[in-house]
């Protein structure tokens, strides 16, 4: 009998506990819980500390508050820091802005395979029922929800999975394409390559040379389509103010083939 794997739902946050709150409570929403929810937490305000104390409470699994001091952006770091606190085998990965179907939990941890990491997509929330959601503290949504974006991305068709598995999105330069706020990976192999560069300075593109870095050393990157459906609440861009500097050493990483990064997870193992 295969041994069961230990799951941990990692949620990064800065400063938006609105948006948080209704990301656990579409946690407290799946059909299946993780081992364990870890909120990695980019350097946010007592309020935020204080839903997630709220929520603690009503969780029948751990969740565990990973803080660390506003910096600036350093979102690679406090993931890194996150994935260095669990033991657990897989790590579901999204953003505290992220509304979860019911069946995420459960879709990811069936799709996980060794050896590869999970890409899946996200549904976007528009403006205005973003904004009614978060007044009303209202997380239920469904593809067939007023508001939301890409309607074949919010449908759930286990069956299908396999068809989109390995050839959907894969050819070019989408091979490199992922979305940080829902992926999935085995904490070994995030270990095997040092987790997030730390050397990127504000947003973007870490979540895109960490899976570069994992392809490089072996690790297939797998799609879940019409599965593990996340919609995204709306929010204005972020700065990118070192998205020129950043995409080079993505770039870099493609370039020169690296499995490793210098600057990463080691630091806190």
């Amino acid at each position: 009998m295969q041994k069961k794997i230990t799951v941990a739902l990692l949620i990064s946050t800065y400063n938006w506990p609105e948006a948080l709150e209704l990301t656990l409570l579409s946690a407290l929403n799946q059909t299946q819980m993780p081992d364990e929810i870890l909120i990695a937490d980019d350097g946010s305000t007592e309020s935020t500390k204080t839903i997630i104390e709220k929520y603690a409470l009503l969780f029948p699994i751990p969740i565990r508050h990973l803080w660390q001091e506003d910096k600036g952006f350093r979102l690679a770091k406090i993931r890194n820091k996150a994935i260095a606190k669990t033991n657990s085998d897989y790590i579901i990965q999204i953003d505290g802005d992220i509304i979860m179907h019911p069946y995420f939990i459960q879709d990811h941890i069936k799709f996980a395979k060794p050896n590869s990491f999970v890409r899946a997509s996200r549904v976007y929330i528009n403006e205005v029922v973003s904004n009614q959601m978060l007044e009303k503290c209202q997380y239920k949504i469904s593809a067939f929800s007023k508001g939301i974006s890409n309607f074949f991305s919010a449908v759930r068709i286990p069956f299908l999975w396999k068809y989109f598995e390995k050839n959907y999105k894969m050819k070019g330069e989408e091979l490199y394409e992922i979305h940080g706020c829902n992926m999935a990976f085995w904490r070994k192999d995030a270990i095997k390559v040092n987790g997030y560069n730390e050397s990127f300075n504000g947003w973007g593109p870490e979540d895109k040379e960490f899976i570069t870095r994992l392809l490089n050393s072996g690790v297939q990157k797998r799609f879940i389509k019409l599965g593990a459906i996340a919609f995204h609440i709306y929010h204005k861009e972020n700065a990118k103010t070192f998205l020129k500097e950043n995409t080079e050493t993505f770039k870099e990483a493609i370039l020169h083939k690296k499995t490793y990064n210098e600057f990463g997870i080691n630091q806190y193992l």
